[in-house]
């Protein structure tokens, strides 16, 4: 039960706030737009097409952000910045392999997350949800989202690894933080 409990906190975590509490305004008139409108059109309705692409290309859609902002530099960007950093060329073919090897597990990853989430609209779409199976498949989200965003963490920590501290420092301000 702790582990769903985890689950949970995690998919919760991982939600936009407007997302979470957009269209639930009770004031305004009854002729007002819901910020979902035209939305309903969507395949999958909690995901717009450009989260999917993202989802299933493995980009980082801010999920690093925690290790981003606090001089943990990512592997593409890094490279990105390679002459400015001063790499050394095992340098870039270490990041380049943990890239690739990242983009990989990412794209798995978010391929999961999409075929959680279309399954769930699914159940709704056939008018057929029940609580158990929204448990189930919410946390099912929520640990695949958690999973996803817990590597592109890895990865930023794996990638300061292989920089010196003046490359970070370098890093950081050619990224403007």
């Amino acid at each position: 039960m702790r582990s769903h409990a985890v689950a949970l906190l995690l998919a919760l975590a991982t939600q936009p706030v407007a997302a979470q509490h957009g269209g639930h305004h009770s004031h305004g008139s009854p002729n007002t737009a819901s910020p979902y409108a035209g939305q309903q059109s969507r395949g999958i309705k909690a995901l717009s097409d450009q989260e999917v692409k993202d989802l299933l290309a493995g980009a980082g859609m801010g999920m690093a952000k925690a290790a981003e902002l606090n001089r943990y530099p990512g592997p593409m960007h890094a490279l990105e910045l390679a002459d400015i950093l001063a790499l050394t060329s095992e340098q870039r073919e270490r990041l380049a392999t943990l890239m690739h090897r990242h983009k990989a597990e990412a794209r798995k990853l978010g391929e999961r997350v999409v075929a959680l989430e279309r399954e769930l609209d699914a159940l709704f779409a056939r008018g057929q949800p029940t609580p158990a199976e929204v448990d189930r498949l919410t946390l099912a989200i929520g640990e695949a989202q958690g999973r996803l965003r817990a590597d592109h963490l890895r990865t930023h920590i794996e990638t300061t690894a292989l920089l010196t501290p003046e490359q970070v420092d370098r890093y950081v301000k050619g990224r403007g933080y």
